[in-house]
Order: structure tokens, then sequence, then C-alpha cells
């Protein structure tokens, strides 16, 4: 039942949250954060390690392993090219590279001399490609050879004065203990004209100049999705970059002290949530195995060879691991902590009952964030009793972490909803970007008061928790009623047929909008009909909400594993209907 009671204070709204968040607090989890050498730089915690465990495994990359010492050597060689070539602090550099060891060199070099990191999606294309690069102006940038042509392609309408070249090959082992992926054994291809990060590597002398860096100085720009106009660089600190660490490790990664912890990584670098992967090993002290992308065979080979304790992956890729014909032959014991994201598959009971019979561990959701907040601004680690998190109104995004600010506006009138009704999310938090980049505007209308305005609709429960319910340019109103794309996934992905589905909408004369659901189904249900689906909705769902359905082979994703929805609506709404 929603609560009729307004809160015209912000202050006692505040505090009554503050009051309910304590109320709910996991008894076994800490109420502060831990920060296992300090509020300092994350790159004085490379160093730190380096000196403590300079032998241990930072990152083992299919059967090669660099040690902390040798990650902090490399990255201080890096430092010192870029500083021979003439960049200080705030200069940007772009990394254009897929995942892989070379990018956490770079990345630790470009932050020790005080430079800006600018990762790049290395799926663009040409005009994507060009807009980053225009809009930082960054003079640098590390790419991978077979990159390199298209780089060289827009290089003349960009501040790009220099080109630094690797390959798959220069960090891969003679002989892997992973399977590799396909595309890390394509041929190198000759660079002429570009710099070899390889030689650089060898040949640089590790000593640079030590410039004043702070936590505070601009350290990352991370450009957001671009669904809406282009994408915005958000302005990130390295304050940013170690708070969203503490809050992580301290109330996601684990659920229970692990003697000898050992995480797998293999989500795209250039991503928000790749960058998280760039920081676990170094923020920890403990080895990742690193993996180039997603590939289930490297993955179980991972936790089985190398003891893996705890990694995190899309819903869709632990599904595939889970129906993959050779489980049975690797041990999975290792684990301790798995986490997921649901794209377009859906985290439900059932897909819990069948990760816990194969691992005894609970699978949850990481919870609330975006590239704005530095992401994870919510936890979900012990508010799963009963499935309560996956039984309530979706998406259940649990507690705000320690220091982070919640409240819900309404979008017309901005003013505080009662708890337990739906406004427009408003997040404050110690990781929140400073501004966006080159865009005062845009900078103006999202930051008010240290607040950001998220464009999510949501709502605080009576009990705290926060719920997400999707963009409100997603939501749709039917005759006045308002309807979530993500609740008729969520109750799609209880029927056994669906592989997966994704709600847009359908504007029509009569109603408004209508819900257009496009499912992909298993393979072993290829025949079940619309006319059955149809049916099936209007069982599970109000009236309002069953969609008109079309059947789908595969959806456009992002780099990410986002369903592109906008190219659903423009090409498949106007081919089907």
């Amino acid at each position: 039942m929603v609560r009729t009671e307004y809160f015209m204070d912000e202050q006692a709204y505040l505090n009554r949250l503050q009051e309910l968040w304590q109320k709910n607090w996991p008894e076994h989890l800490r109420i502060d954060p831990v920060y296992p050498l300090g509020e300092i730089l994350i790159t004085e915690y490379l160093q730190q390690w380096a000196a403590k465990q300079p032998d241990k495994p930072c990152l083992i990359y299919y059967g090669r392993t660099i040690t902390f010492q040798e990650m902090d050597d490399l990255s201080n060689r890096f430092a010192a090219f870029l500083a021979a070539k003439g960049y200080q602090k705030r200069d940007r550099v772009a990394v254009f590279l897929p995942t892989c060891p070379q990018f956490y060199i770079v990345f630790y070099g470009i932050l020790k001399l005080g430079c800006v990191h600018v990762p790049v999606n290395p799926m663009f294309k040409k005009h994507e490609l060009l807009y980053e690069l225009q809009d930082t102006q960054a003079e640098l940038i590390i790419t991978l050879d077979q990159l390199v042509p298209l780089v060289e392609e827009v290089q003349k309408e960009t501040s790009v004065r220099s080109i630094v070249v690797t390959r798959h090959v220069d960090f891969l082992p003679d002989h892997p203990t992973i399977p590799l992926h396909p595309t890390l054994s394509v041929p190198p291809l000759d660079c002429p004209g570009s710099i070899d990060l390889l030689s650089v590597l060898q040949e640089q002398s590790p000593d640079y100049p030590k410039p004043d860096v702070s936590l505070d100085d601009l350290a990352s720009l991370n450009y957001t999705g671009g669904t809406t106009g282009m994408p915005k660089g958000c302005e990130h600190t390295q304050r940013d970059m170690i708070y969203t660490m503490a809050t992580m490790t301290t109330y996601n990664l684990h659920g229970e002290d692990v003697a000898h912890p050992v995480g797998l990584l293999y989500v795209p670098a250039f991503w928000i949530g790749g960058q998280l992967g760039l920081l676990l090993p170094i923020f920890t002290g403990n080895p990742f195995v690193l993996l180039s992308r997603w590939d289930p065979l490297a993955v179980l080979t991972a936790i089985d060879r190398y003891q893996v304790t705890s990694f995190g992956g899309v819903l869709d890729n632990l599904v595939e691991l889970m129906e993959h014909p050779d489980l049975s032959q690797y041990d999975l014991s290792s684990l301790k902590s798995t986490t997921t994201s649901s794209f377009i598959k859906k985290l439900n009971p059932e897909y819990r009952r069948q990760w816990k019979a194969l691992t005894g561990l609970t699978l949850r959701e990481t919870a609330y964030g975006m590239t704005e907040t530095h992401t994870i601004d919510t936890f979900t680690t012990g508010l799963d009793k009963d499935d309560r998190d996956l039984k309530t109104t979706p998406t259940f995004c649990g507690l705000p972490m320690p220091g982070t600010q919640l409240k819900i506006l309404d979008f017309e009138t901005r003013e505080l909803v009662p708890l337990g009704a739906e406004g427009e999310i408003f997040i404050k938090t110690p990781s929140l970007l400073k501004s966006y980049w080159n865009k005062p505007e845009a900078t103006k209308e999202k930051l008010q008061d240290g607040w950001l305005t998220t464009g999510d609709i949501g709502m605080l429960d009576e009990e705290g928790f926060l719920h997400f319910l999707g963009r409100r340019k997603e939501m749709l109103k039917m005759r006045g009623m308002s309807v979530f794309p993500s609740e008729i996934e969520i109750i799609l992905g209880h029927h056994p047929a669906i592989n997966g589905s994704a709600v847009v909408g359908k504007p029509d004369p009569a109603k408004g909008e209508v819900p257009v659901a496009f499912i992909q189904l298993r393979p072993e249900f290829s025949d079940l009909s619309v006319d059955a689906l149809h049916s099936w909705c209007q069982e599970n769902m109000a009236t309002y909400k069953v969609p008109q359905i079309r059947l789908i082979d595969k959806f456009p994703l992002t780099t990410t594993g986002k369903v592109k929805k906008e190219v659903l609506k423009k090409e498949f709404l106007k081919e089907t209907l």
C-alpha cells in the first residue's frame, strides 16, 4: 500500500531514509567501506603493492603472468615516454584498445603523469571515433594494429599527432593455458609511421618527472552511451575511482573472507564497468585472470585452472555457462562470490536456483549505477532472503552505498513524492562526475545543488529500498496508465520458451502508446506461435500491459550487451507494423 505522507521538508525526508537504511542494513556487513592502503591515489596503490609483494601476480593473461612489480615498472616507462613526448598534466590521451594487459599499462602510465585517460570504444566506426577525438582534442592515441587504418582515416580532422600501436601477440604467451579466442590469432600488421608500444616499454627508462597529482584532479573522461543525443564525457577523478573500489569490494565483491582471492575479468575495458576491472587488482592487491572478451570455454578453463574465487557477468553469459555441454568437466568449487547484470535475460528465481545448484552461491544483481556516478551506487548483498529482491516491483536495487544519498521527485512539479510512489531518481554520491566535458549547459541542467537528475524512473519503498523502473523516455502511457518496458521484460523472462525480450512503444491513435515485445525464442521452442505467447501474456499480466509480439532471431546490441531499442523502433517496427 502506497503511503500518502508527503515530506515537505527535504532534511526530514533524508533523515527518515537514513533511519530505514540503518534498520535494514545486513548484520554481517560493515557500515563503512574499507580502503586497504588508505585514501590515496590508485597509482600509489600500485606502487605500494609493487613494493610489498613484487613477485605476486597482478594479471594472468591466457597464461602470461604480469607481477605487481612488472606492472608498476611498465607503467612507469609509459609515463616516462609521455613526458619525453612533451605531454603534461591534464593533457588527454585516447586509448582505443580491446581488453588486454596493454590497456592496464597505459592507463596507469597516463595517471602517473597526471594526464587524462580517454577510453574509446574499439567497436567505433569513423564518425563515432572522430566525434570523441575532436571533443577531447587528444593529441596521442594508443590503439591496436587492426585499428590503425581507421585512426589514420580520421587523423587529419583531429588533434592527434602521434599513434602508438600494439598487437595481440605482444603479451600473449607462447603456450597459452586458456583457449584463445579466434580474434587473438589474427596475423599482426605492419604500421609504418606509428610508434611501437612494445619497443617503448623495452627501451624507455622508467624514470619520469613526478608531477603534483591529487585525488581531486581530473583523471578520466568516461563517455556516456549516447542514448539521448551525442555521448558526453563525464569528468572523473582518482577519488571517484578509489571510493567506488572501496564500496564495491566491501559490499558487492565477497560475501565472506576468502583466503586466496582470485578475480576474473572479461568485460570491455573502455566501458565504465570495465574501468572497475582496471582498478580492482590494483586496489585489492590480488591477482585477476584477464580475458580479452567473453568466451564460455575460456571462462570455465580459467575458473578451474586458476581457482577463481569471484567474478561478475551479464546474465546471458552465465546462462550460457550453465548450459555448456562440457560444463561437468570443469571444477567451479573455488567460486565464493558471483554477481550479474540483466540485459536481455532477466534474473529470476529459477536462474538463481540453477546457479545455486551448480555453485552453491546465491546469484545477485550488481544493482544501480551509471557512468555519471562511476557506477555501482547501491548493493543487494544480504537482501535476497526468500528471493525478496526478485519478487518485488522490478527492478530491486537494494540500499545505497555509504556516503550516497537518494531521493525521488515528481517529474513535473519537482516536489518530493511519498515513499512507495514513482518519480525521478535523484542521486548524490562522492563519486559523482564533476561536470560534462565541454558541455556547461548539460552540466547545469543535470547537476543541481550537488544532486544528479538521472532521468530514471524509480521508487523508494516504505522500507527505503530503491526500485528502478526504467528510463523516463522509455516509459509508455496507455490511456493514462504507466507501462514500464522493464516490468514486461521481467515477466516475459518467466516463460520457459523465451530466451530474451526487449519491449518498446508503438504510437497508437486510440490508446496513445502500446507495448511491442520483440522476443527471441530458445531453439527447442522455435515452433511456438505468437498466438500462444499472446495467450500466456494475457494470463500473466494486466490487460493494458499485454504487448503485441514480434519474434526476432537476433537482437541489435551495443558493445556492452545492451539492446539497441532505437534500432528496433526504427528498423523492425517500420518493417513489421
